[in-house]
């Protein structure tokens, strides 16, 4: 080969290459107009928070993947070459990051199925809390006090959760127990007047109260009470306190466990001893 066809091949692919650089540029700063003008629709529409970023994530790389397809066919590299490679390789990531893909996989089902949402609280894979964001890999949730605990979207996908915040009301259940000479009448009068008094429970459906238990020593009375979802914890530590104070008011005897103890002196036990010897 000739110094000049040198020169003109030379010429030819650095042209190419200056143009493929050129291009892969400028797409860069067109996807990131793209996705800031995409964010920014979502913003408007009030999306869910925890959404937007995967969205925009995964629209970024497809457009960039597109991108680089595109830069390597003016430079030369054949299509079918480069889709082969690109294959082996997906394959070969596959295969080292099935814990990954996975929870890649769980984090698409949660957001198309909905099964909770940024601010909701749930309870799923050992873990309680308000769930903070969801990611592409994983869900963020912030337990009652304020610890962050980050669990693998295939978790969450493939196991129960309770959602605790789907339904704007919730019943209250709490037991009481109470001594088996208390007054049953009396005992499910006192419990009603405090929950048909109380202004954050609901008179329809109308509170309950129900024996539901004969226990070693106490009788059980179960109390049942319709609320907001967001008042159920305010009202379930409130209403253990009023009842204490409502029953101690009435003289109604809240049973406990006790244990006697009889102790054995060394003459007990000397005693002891000759009775079993007289025994034998």
């Amino acid at each position: 080969m000739d110094t000049q066809a040198i020169y003109d091949a030379l010429i030819r692919y650095g042209i190419q290459l200056l143009l493929a650089i050129l291009v892969l540029l400028i797409g860069l700063k067109i996807i990131g107009i793209i996705t800031r003008v995409i964010s920014n629709r979502l913003i408007k529409a009030e999306m869910d928070p925890s959404i937007r970023p995967f969205i925009t994530s995964l629209l970024k790389v497809a457009l960039q993947l597109l991108l680089v397809i595109s830069v390597a066919s003016m430079i030369g590299i054949e299509m079918t070459v480069f889709i082969a490679v690109i294959g082996a390789m997906a394959f070969a990531v596959g295969l080292a990051l099935q814990g990954s893909l996975a929870n890649f996989a769980g984090g698409v089902l949660i957001l198309l199925l909905k099964p909770f949402k940024a601010g909701d609280y749930i309870q799923a894979a050992g873990h309680a809390g308000t769930v903070k964001e969801i990611q592409i890999f994983y869900t963020l949730l912030d337990t009652p006090d304020n610890e962050r605990v980050v669990v693998p979207n295939a978790f969450l996908s493939n196991s129960s959760a309770i959602n605790y915040s789907k339904n704007p009301t919730r019943r209250l259940n709490l037991a009481f127990g109470v001594g088996y000479e208390a007054d049953i009448d009396q005992v499910r009068s006192t419990l009603l007047d405090l929950a048909q008094n109380h202004p954050r429970i609901f008179d329809d459906p109308p509170p309950q109260v129900l024996l539901g238990e004969h226990g070693d020593s106490a009788v059980v009375f179960y109390l049942r009470m319709w609320c907001d979802s967001d008042n159920y914890w305010l009202l379930y530590f409130e209403f253990l306190e009023m009842v204490k104070k409502a029953f101690d008011q009435a003289g109604i005897n809240i049973p406990y466990p006790q244990r006697e103890l009889h102790l054995i002196g060394p003459a007990d036990k000397y005693k002891q001893g000759d009775k079993d010897k007289n025994d034998s």
